[in-house]
């Protein structure tokens, strides 16, 4: 379930839309007539009139639910009621609406910011709480949570002009972030389908704050289209792009790493040469020292001496 809140909406307005669109109908209502918008806008403007310095004091929002989701009508009423309770919107008028004029089904809470004593009701932050609130009780109900904008499902011809618009532009984003390496990158890919980006910048600087981005009459910032298009958060997934790129990119060897390399295999076989030299020359070495030593065929001459003085003397005798 997402919760979207509408601000600055007067109540005659909000009345018309929310119980003349084809197809509306009114579930449930507290201190208004239901049957006529224009009594019904009637009725909050009176209250509002307790408190006249109160001038935003038509509090008007949708419950929109998962495309198929099918609950009771006597479901959406009690969990519209318990959206305003944690809102803190109590003790006030309201009214409650389902529309199905597109594909999923929706709610249109209407409810009056001056309560039944006069009082005004505090309405800080209502848009984050409302959507903190909604996933809670998606939680809660077990409903379906729709975490992103479903494209598919959206019927852009039921949407208002600037909603539409809004769709475009996250559309757009969605296309064309994949890929790009700088966010002028995506400036440029933007700009080629009629939509034009703008920065906020700190101060008198040129550090970029926040982005947004222009089509047509309408401009929304980053994080309103959505939270995920941030400026922060578009410099992430274009880190990311990057790195990618810088893994996928094949490695380029410079002529000097070609030289270094061709060197360092010269040296590894140089050495591999050397010590092949080395190793013969001590297997030389090694067949010499190994080698059995020659027998003397001849008889040493002292011992000839001896044999020729004994050979002598049996002769005379």
């Amino acid at each position: 379930m997402l919760s979207k809140v509408y601000l600055g909406h007067s109540f005659y307005h909000a009345c018309r839309y929310i119980v003349n669109k084809p197809g509306a109908e009114v579930l449930a209502f507290e201190g208004v007539r239901g049957h006529d918008y224009k009594l019904m806008s009637e009725d909050f403007i009176m209250q509002q009139q307790l408190r006249p310095e109160k001038e935003k004091a038509c509090f008007h929002c949708s419950l929109s639910f998962y495309p198929g989701e099918v609950l009771s009508n006597d479901e959406l009423v009690k969990i519209a009621k318990e959206y305003l309770d944690k809102l803190g919107i109590v003790n006030t008028q309201y009214a409650i609406t389902k529309h199905t004029d597109r594909r999923h089904l929706h709610l249109h809470i209407l409810a009056n910011m001056v309560n039944n004593n006069g009082k005004a009701i505090t309405d800080g932050f209502l848009g984050l709480r409302g959507k903190k609130i909604a996933q809670q009780l998606t939680k809660q109900y077990n409903l379906v949570p729709a975490l992103n904008k479903n494209l598919e499902q959206t019927n852009f011809e039921a949407l208002r002009k600037s909603e539409a618009n809004k769709y475009k532009v996250y559309k757009a984003i969605i296309e064309s972030l994949p890929g790009c390496r700088s966010i002028e990158n995506l400036e440029k890919k933007l700009q080629l389908q009629g939509i034009q980006t703008q920065y906020k910048y700190k101060g008198q600087t040129t550090e970029k704050q926040g982005v947004s981005f222009k089509i047509g009459e309408d401009c929304f910032k980053g994080s309103q289209v959505d939270r995920k298009f941030s400026l922060a958060n578009l410099q992430k997934a274009i880190e990311i792009n990057l790195k990618q790129h810088d893994e996928l990119k094949p490695k380029v060897v410079t002529a000097y790493q070609a030289d270094e390399k061709i060197t360092n295999v010269q040296q590894h076989l140089s050495q591999s040469n050397a010590a092949n030299k080395i190793n013969q020359g001590i297997e030389k070495t090694m067949d010499i020292l190994m080698k059995p030593e020659e027998t003397i065929s001849q008889t040493p001459h002292e011992l000839l001496k001896k044999k020729k003085r004994k050979k002598k003397k049996s002769q005379r005798q």
